[in-house]
């Protein structure tokens, strides 16, 4: 056998493995339920990519990992290292569907206080609570108003005022839509004599819980920026260097993809520690 043959192998496999894999996301069934449990899930409803669902998620990270493992392999001639750089694309749809979903938590925490107050003003003007809800799809804030659109025609299309919110909530899906959604029911179902005291009050609590995330999120910035360029500084070493032939040698023995390997380990578990102690916390939403 040739030396390019398992290398040509490795390739055809990536490439028909990879193939299928498009396939299936492109023509599984799609669904707009997402499952309450799990993490995916949740990462999925909330970072609110159209027609996204867990399985095309799985696929994409299979997909990131042939390619990156393949090039890594490729590039390196080590299979330790393509092993390495297929484990960590597999991750990658997940961080850049996080940030998404944590960039999108932040417009609607920084949106909801602006946007209650409209509702203020809006029902001491004498609207109606659906049709100050149906206003916000024009004059709120820009993340909230395609989310109030839909609820505007939901409500104008069937009647129930239940259904057109549990559809907002389900767009939204996030924890202060939750909280403001919840005192809408009350106050359809009791009476709205106190909705604009408990509106305003819910107003504060976000301006409150915004102002405070945005600061502690401000301090901790340069330090987590400086701890992942520590752990990503020494791979990013390790991949020019392998690109030589001496120094992929050196590494090509079984002590030396030990060596890849339990460095790999630790950086793994410094990157979880650092991401852990770092990390706010998350509110709980709260579903009908």
């Amino acid at each position: 056998m040739s030396a390019l043959g398992p290398t040509g192998a490795l390739l055809g496999a990536a490439a028909g493995c990879g193939l299928l894999l498009v396939l299936l996301a492109v023509f599984a069934p799609r669904t707009r339920a997402v499952r309450r449990g799990g993490a995916l899930a949740r990462i999925v409803q909330q970072a609110d990519v159209p027609r996204l669902t867990v399985p095309g998620l799985l696929a994409g990270c299979v997909l990131a990992a042939l390619v990156a493992g393949t090039i890594g392999l490729v590039a390196t001639g080590l299979p330790v290292v393509g092993i390495l750089a297929a484990a960590l694309a597999a991750f990658a749809p997940i961080v850049l569907l996080r940030r998404r979903m944590v960039a999108r938590q932040r417009a609607l925490q920084a949106a909801w206080p602006d946007a209650v107050d409209t509702l203020v003003s809006a029902v001491r003007a004498g609207l109606s609570l659906p049709e100050s809800l149906a206003d916000l799809g024009r004059s709120g804030p820009v993340p909230l108003r395609p989310a109030f659109a839909s609820f505007a025609a939901e409500y104008r299309a069937t009647g129930p005022f239940g259904d057109a919110l549990d559809l907002l909530q389900g767009r939204l899906a996030d924890p202060a839509a939750d909280r403001v959604i919840a005192a809408f029911r009350l106050a359809r179902e009791f009476g709205g004599s106190d909705l604009g005291v408990v509106l305003r009050t819910l107003s504060s609590m976000l301006r409150a819980d915004a102002r405070t995330r945005g600061e502690i999120l401000g301090r901790q910035s340069w330090t987590v920026a400086a701890a992942r360029l520590a752990v990503a500084a020494p791979w990013v070493t390790l991949v020019l260097l392998c690109t030589r032939g001496e120094a992929a040698g050196a590494y090509a023995s079984p002590a030396g993809a030990l060596v890849i390997g339990v460095a790999a380990a630790l950086s793994f578990l410094a990157y979880v520690a650092m991401a852990r102690i770092g990390r706010l916390p998350i509110d709980e939403r709260i579903t009908a």
